[in-house]
Formats: structure tokens, sequence, C-alpha cells
């Protein structure tokens, strides 16, 4: 498995080695003691799992101290925009998103550390599973709006299709207090 450290510090790109033969592939998608000596070495506490449509844009989501998540995310299925927005404001980086493109074929996975906002698009039709380092919590439950002005993020696709709660997420704000 390749290891690929990005932009914003702590975000980890995970890419198994594929094995294929005339019956098809495999690969090892989690190991822990793999993924402890490349930096990830987090408690995964509970397993989640969406299917979308093509067009769905879920997030942007987090959850706030004392609950905040890590969270290992990856297509089993299909392709989504992944997007992640640094909330830690000691980090150089708060503020600043990353895109990544996750995809079943390839089977690339994304660690994205606690403090961050997450969501994606689905690009096609898609089953999108992930870790979290802590069980989610409805009163520390928050998010940012998928089109907020000053985050200005490229979605890839006009007109997504959102959920009621996520149109109505707040702006971005500099100075939140939530944000770690």
């Amino acid at each position: 498995m390749q290891f690929i450290k990005h932009q914003l510090p702590g975000v980890i790109e995970c890419v198994p080695t594929k094995f294929f033969d005339d019956r098809g592939h495999f690969y090892e998608s989690y190991n822990q003691n793999l993924f402890s000596a490349n930096g990830i070495s987090e408690n995964f506490v509970q397993d989640n799992y969406s299917f979308s449509i093509a067009g769905v844009l879920r997030g942007l989501h987090f959850q706030k101290d004392p609950h905040a998540q890590g969270k290992l995310v990856r297509c089993m299925a299909g392709k989504v925009i992944d997007v992640i927005v640094d909330l830690r404001k000691s980090s150089p980086t708060f503020g600043q998103h990353e895109k990544f493109e996750l995809t079943a074929e390839k089977g690339n996975m994304l660690y994205v550390p606690q403090g961050f906002a997450h969501g994606f698009i689905a690009l096609e039709e898609t089953i999108f599973v992930y870790k979290c380092t802590d069980f989610w919590n409805k009163n520390a439950e928050s998010g940012i709006r998928w089109n907020d002005p000053e985050l200005a993020i490229d979605w890839t696709l006009e007109n997504p299709i959102i959920s009621d709660k996520d149109q109505v997420l707040p702006l971005f704000d500099l100075n939140e207090t939530i944000f770690i």
C-alpha cells in the first residue's frame, strides 16, 4: 500500500496494491499495523455506509469537540469528488480545502483527521463507506454550507442534489468558536 501525504497537514491518501488474476482481483484495504506505521494510529469505533445516485452532494459535515471524528473514507462502488476543509484554527492551512477523486476501481482511501469538515459529490451511482474515530453524537453534529462563497469550492457538477438539512447549514466563519 502506498501512503501519500497531501497539502493539508495530517491528510493521507492510501492507495492499495491490487493483485489481479483471471478470477478478478484482491487487495488488503485495512491493516492496523501498516496504517499505524504510516501515521494513522487511531482507533476506529464506527463504520458508516451511504448509497448515492449520480449528482448527490453530501456535506460539508463535522462533529464538534469533544466528539470530533477522524475518518477513513472510500468508495466501494462508483466514483466521487471528495472535499475536506481544514477547521483547525492553529493550522497554517486553516480555512483551506482540498479535493480528491476517490474511485472503487482504484480503491484509494482518504484519511481525514479530526478538525476537518468533509463532503463528497457522487459522479455516478456510488456506495461510500467510512470508518470513524468517535461515535456519532447528535449534539455534536455540525457543518458548513456546500456552496459557501468564502470557500469557493468547485464541486465539478452544476445543480447537485442536496438534502434540505445541508441546504441550510451555516456559512464558514473565521471567528467561529466551534472550530478546534
